[in-house]
């Protein structure tokens, strides 16, 4: 135990700061001896010349450390003194191995306890930066940002530039908008650029920008976006302001639809042609000017097909108006209407007339179905069975020919007949069927009596054969042929 004690005593005695005792003098001459002593065994501990030498507290932590800041920090909290000698602070200013991240700890302060009061965050700020002249600053280098992200949100982008930038997820300020003529342009942007989101924060930035005349009226022509306000304010329900768009939607379309219904009391053509194609800037949706597009030029494509055939049916130089004289004008008339006459006029004729049934079919995008109809119908009336096949006869890649109707073969057996074909053309149309159970009921209600037999044959069914013996005439090569597959099937069976 004493020797304990003896090697306690020696250790406290052989240390190199001398410990303090109530004996030392309290005046301010031995305060400063104290401190240029605490100095001078200092620069026993740190070299002034290696500033990469690792500087060391107290406490034995590294000074300016994470956990050093921490402790010196919370000793601050509780040991706050006033300093009482500021001759002291002239000492402190001779060593200048510390950093100077932390110069605002003085020796003085550093002896006495008193630490600035300094927030957690700055300090350990500062703590960090001590140790920046370490060296790690050339392994984990700062990762800049593109300078492009510090351009200031009020440049001056484009409308272009600043819908990019929204459909992009930038944060971009509209305010720099300010004419009605570049919002305008904006709007426009967003809605070419087909992005809901940002037509719809264009929308809120026009509706808290403008007056609800103006921007009601610039919507009534911009059919897309109107959609999209009309329905931002079903979803946030501003019912009041949902009312009075509507209101004024349905008041312009009525006025624009009545505008339009003004062509009907119109008896001069080529003064409703005129109306027509003032018509087509009125403030429709996109699909309803397209529809009056057509009217226009269909009517105007009537006009030209008129003039030319009443030449030629004047003159006589054509046969088929000799043979089959024009019964009304094609002015006026529906688009279907328009492609039955010139599949019966002019079907022969190329493409680059605007008579030419398939420069109709190009110009007004009819579908195949609709054009298949239209022209067997055409061509069936008038027995051009040439015609009626070439109209379902294909070419594959490899040369080899097939019928293929969009339509389906059981429409064109109906269509046929109903324009009086003979036998024969039916029953080549009624084999062409897929459905088996179609194809008899065709066959036997248009009396294809070679249908009906061999499909009961390939069926191998006898007793529907037998049955079917009855229906046909006695004598008739129906009857034979009858026999003699009944013949072969006993004979096969034999």
């Amino acid at each position: 135990m004493s020797r304990a004690r003896a090697d306690e005593e020696e250790y406290w005695h052989s240390s190199k700061f001398r410990a303090f005792t109530f004996d030392d003098e309290d005046d301010e001459l031995s305060q400063l001896k104290e401190s240029k002593r605490a100095v001078n065994s200092l620069r026993d501990i740190v070299d002034d010349d290696d500033d990469d030498l690792e500087r060391v507290s107290w406490s034995g932590e590294p000074v300016g450390s994470i956990s050093w800041s921490i402790k010196e920090t919370a000793s601050s909290s509780t040991s706050s003194l006033e300093g009482r000698d500021s001759s002291l602070q002239k000492g402190s200013s001779s060593y200048a191995a510390f950093p100077k991240q932390v110069s605002s700890y003085s020796l003085s302060s550093l002896f006495k306890g008193e630490v600035p009061h300094i927030q957690y965050g700055q300090m350990l700020c500062l703590s960090l930066s001590a140790l920046s002249d370490t060296g790690v600053k050339n392994y984990a280098p700062e990762l800049r940002r593109p300078k492009a992200e510090y351009k200031d949100y009020s440049s001056d982008w484009s409308p272009k530039d600043t819908v990019r930038r929204m459909q992009r997820g930038k944060v971009c300020s509209l305010e720099r908008f300010r004419s009605l003529q570049d919002k305008l342009v904006l709007l426009d942007e967003a809605v070419a650029g087909h992005d809901g989101n940002v037509i719809t924060a264009v929308l809120i930035f026009l509706k808290r920008t403008l007056r609800r005349e103006i921007l009601f009226r610039e919507l009534e022509v911009r059919q897309v976006a109107l959609c999209h306000l009309i329905h931002f304010l079903k979803e946030t329900g501003e019912q009041k302001l949902l009312l009075d768009l509507l209101r004024l939607c349905f008041f312009s379309l009525s006025l624009q639809l009545s505008q339009y219904r003004e062509h009907l009391n119109i008896q001069d053509v080529e003064k409703r042609r005129e109306f027509l194609k003032g018509c087509i800037g009125l403030p429709f949706s996109a699909e309803d000017t397209s529809h009056i597009q057509d009217h226009y030029t269909l009517l105007e494509r009537q006009i030209i097909i008129e003039a030319n055939d009443r030449h030629l049916e004047t003159a006589g130089q054509s046969e088929i108006f000799r043979k089959y004289p024009r019964k009304a004008s094609i002015l006026n008339m529906p688009l279907v209407t328009t492609l039955f006459y010139s599949c019966f006029y002019h079907y022969t004729e190329a493409e680059g007339t605007f008579s030419s049934p398939t420069n109709l079919k190009k110009t007004f995008k009819i579908p195949d179905k609709q054009y298949v109809l239209t022209a067997l119908a055409a061509r069936a009336k008038l027995r051009a069975w040439d015609d009626v096949d070439a109209l379902f006869t294909t070419k594959n890649w490899l040369g080899y020919t097939k019928k293929k109707a969009p339509i389906g073969f059981h429409r064109v057996v109906e269509i046929l007949q109903r324009n009086n074909a003979p036998v024969q053309v039916l029953q080549e149309y009624v084999r062409l069927v897929e459905d088996v159970e179609t194809r008899l009921n065709l066959a036997t209600k248009y009396k294809c009596h070679d249908v009906v037999i061999e499909t009961y044959r390939d069926l191998k069914d006898r007793i529907q054969l037998t049955a079917y013996k009855c229906k046909v005439e006695r004598g008739s090569a129906e009857e034979e042929k009858i026999n003699s597959i009944l013949n072969n099937v006993v004979r096969n069976t034999n």
